[in-house]
Order: C-alpha cells, then sequence, then structure tokens
C-alpha cells in the first residue's frame, strides 16, 4: 500500500466514487478522475449541485430515522468520506450510535478505514451490494449492527449502478427481508423524467467509468420500497423530501435529476 492506497488500484480509468468526491469538493480524486468530471461538468454546470443535493437529502433522512429512533446505519455506497459522512450526522445527534459503511470502490474503502481509524462505532465493509448476503453477514460479524432490532438501511445514490440485468429489485429484496420491523430504507436515484437532454447526455458518460448509470422511472424507484410504507411527501425530486427550510427549494427542483424517498417497515398485522 503506497500513500495509503491499496496498489491494486486502476489509475487508468476513472472511477465513479473518486468523481462524485471530487464534485462534493473532496481531496481524493486523480488527475483522469478530475478529466472526466470537468468533461461532464461543460456539459452540465449545475452537476455539482446535484451532488450536494444528494448528500443534502441523505443527512435530512438520516435525521428523520434518528428522530424515529433509530441508533444503527448501514450506509450501502457510501463513496469516498467527505464533510457530513452519516456517522457525523448520527453521532452528533446520539454519540452512541453505529454506523457500518459499504463500498466496491478499494480507494472509497481505503480512505474510510483511515478517516474512522478510533472509531470504535463505525466499520467497513468492501463488497458490492449485488452481494446482499456477503454484506449482511459481514455486517453481523463485525459486532457493530444488530439486525434484530430496527436499522436504517441507506442506499443514496447507489442502485443506480446496477443494471437491470442483476435485477435490483431483488437485491433490495433481500436487504429489506434481513430487517427488523421498524427498520427504515433510504433511496435515492438518478432518472430521465423531467430531464433536458443535456443532462442524459452526461448521464451516458458514466458509461467511461466501471459503474455505468442506469435511469429509471419514479415508478420503478417506488418499487424498491416493496411493501414498506412510504414516509410523506412519499418518492420525490431530491429538495422536495422534507426541505430544512422552503427557501432551500428552488422553482425546478427536478433539475438535480434524481427523485429520493424513505419508507418503514412496519410490524406486520397478525
Amino acid at each position: 500500500m503506497a500513500d495509503g492506497l491499496p496498489t491494486e488500484i486502476d489509475l487508468s480509468r476513472p472511477s465513479a466514487a473518486r468523481v462524485y468526491d471530487y464534485f462534493l469538493g473532496g481531496a481524493h480524486n486523480f488527475e483522469i478522475d478530475r478529466q472526466l468530471a470537468e468533461q461532464i461538468a461543460s456539459m452540465t454546470p449545475n452537476l455539482a449541485a446535484t451532488m450536494r443535493a444528494g448528500r443534502e437529502f441523505l443527512r435530512r433522512a438520516v435525521r428523520a430515522l434518528l428522530d424515529a429512533g433509530i441508533d444503527q446505519f448501514l450506509d450501502i455506497g457510501s463513496g469516498i468520506p467527505t464533510v457530513g459522512n452519516v456517522h457525523e450526522v448520527a453521532q452528533a445527534a446520539n454519540p452512541k450510535a453505529r454506523v457500518v459503511y459499504v463500498d466496491i470502490d478499494p480507494v472509497a474503502v481505503a480512505h474510510s478505514r483511515e478517516l474512522l481509524a478510533g472509531n470504535d462505532l463505525t466499520g467497513v465493509i468492501h463488497a458490492d451490494l449485488r452481494q446482499p448476503e456477503a454484506i449482511l453477514a459481514a455486517s453481523r460479524s463485525m459486532g457493530l449492527l444488530d439486525l434484530d432490532r430496527p436499522v436504517g438501511i441507506l442506499l443514496a445514490g447507489v442502485v443506480h449502478f446496477v443494471p437491470d440485468a442483476d435485477r435490483p429489485a431483488d437485491l433490495l429484496a433481500t436487504l429489506r427481508a434481513a430487517a427488523a420491523p421498524g427498520s427504515f430504507l433510504v433511496v435515492s436515484h438518478s432518472t430521465f423524467e423531467d430531464q433536458p437532454q443535456e443532462m442524459l447526455d452526461a448521464q451516458r458518460l458514466s458509461a467511461r467509468t466501471a459503474t455505468e448509470i442506469t435511469l429509471r422511472s419514479r415508478a420503478e424507484i417506488t418499487g424498491f420500497f416493496g411493501d414498506w410504507t412510504i414516509l410523506e411527501p412519499g418518492v420525490v425530486h431530491m429538495p422536495l423530501w422534507r426541505p430544512d427550510s422552503p427557501s432551500d427549494v428552488d422553482a425546478h427542483p427536478e433539475r438535480f435529476g434524481a427523485f429520493g424517498g424513505v419508507a418503514r417497515y412496519d410490524q406486520p398485522a397478525g
């Protein structure tokens, strides 16, 4: 490992996680990532704002789960640590909150482990959303999450990296099935609905990374919650999900190109 990074990292191809980190103002990205990010940004000047809107949605959702009594979180597709990560939001409200981060990108995992060294209430798993059983098994073996108690499952900006051929609905069904009543599921997902052509063109540039994006409709994204109870205001453009202030929502919340929603697993009747 050199400079804190695994030696097997391929720097000849941009990484979606590192491009995301660049747009959020992070320092864990390389020239090849910045080049792709700038190409995308030249086509969609508000993309950095879109990335920040996604992070703000996640923070609001985490705070809502904390208010509902959730004190343990499984964040799949967590990306590279930047300011305002889930553990910072959660542990600011509840110092005993536990967070397990999961990501497929070795750079994201390496930096997460470096950042979280010494925080015994957090853990990091190098795994793929397409292997939910392995994620659940690793989460249990770490001893941080008790899946017999309510948990917050966070899938912010990650399911759109799973193509239809890999049956994302089945993957999420596996995660939901492992959760106890009272658990919550948070999903944000890129969409083609209400989007200008330049945004769709920029999304197609994701094919140049190892993780191509699949744009989906509001109906498809809503289906990922299964039979769980979707909280108000429903599956909506991200800025519309419980904004901190009405002034935080401009006249075109659809411009961020993604829907977000939160659902609760209610105790089955009988």
